[in-house]
């Protein structure tokens, strides 16, 4: 059974700051979707390439929202992942930002970074013996 995305593709509004940065710099938003602060530069700097020489930052993009769906067992919906940022790349990236940030996953420290901190062991746990 698959869970429903947390926000709707149009809920631009539900996060203004996100929205304003992503719809001016969506290469920026992209960055920490995809390797948060740490590789924000170096992805950004791709998607940016991407739209000045081939000018399809999509196929890049629709990566990322193809591994969001599955880690949390989401919908390719309303379209599949590559057509939905082909024709709403910036209202994708925004959902996505906000889905990350609705699951308890910090976009600013990247997939590794949050990896890392979900295997980390609480410091109050205790052997008992």
């Amino acid at each position: 059974m698959e869970n429903q995305w947390t926000s709707g593709l149009f809920s631009c509004m539900d996060d203004v700051e996100t929205t304003c940065l992503t719809f001016c710099c969506p290469c920026v938003t992209f960055g920490w979707i995809a390797e948060g602060a740490v590789g924000c530069k170096r992805c950004g700097l791709s998607y940016v390439l991407r739209s000045f020489v081939v000018a399809l930052p999509c196929l890049l993009s629709c990566t990322y929202r193809t591994k969001i769906r599955r880690k949390f067992g989401l919908p390719e919906s309303p379209g599949s992942d590559c057509l939905t940022h082909c024709f709403c790349d910036r209202c994708a990236l925004c959902q996505e930002y906000r889905e990350l940030k609705n699951r308890g996953v910090d976009p600013s420290i990247g997939w590794d970074g949050n990896v890392q901190r979900k295997m980390a062991a609480p410091m109050s746990q205790k052997m008992m013996g």
